[in-house]
C-alpha cells in the first residue's frame, strides 16, 4: 500500500505521484469515472494497474493505493 497524490496536470489528465518511489505516471483510464464515484483499478502509462478506494472525484487529493499484479 502507498500514499499517493492525484492532481490534474498541465494537459488536463490525472497525474499519480508516489513520493517514496519517486513515480509521476498519467492514469489512463479508470473503472469508475463519474464525480460522484472515481477509483476503483486504475492503468497507469508505465502499464502498471494500482486500486484506488472509489469516492468522490475531487482532485488534489492525496490517497491510498495498492498495487495490482501484473
Amino acid at each position: 500500500m502507498a500514499k499517493v497524490m492525484l492532481r490534474y496536470d498541465s494537459k488536463g489528465a490525472i497525474s499519480f505521484y508516489v513520493a517514496k518511489k519517486d513515480m509521476e505516471e498519467t492514469i489512463l483510464n479508470a473503472e469508475f469515472d463519474t464525480d460522484e464515484k472515481w477509483g476503483g483499478e486504475v492503468k497507469l502509462s508505465n502499464g502498471e494497474t494500482w486500486f484506488i478506494e472509489p469516492s468522490v472525484k475531487k482532485f488534489p487529493a492525496e490517497v491510498m493505493a495498492v498495487r495490482r499484479g501484473e
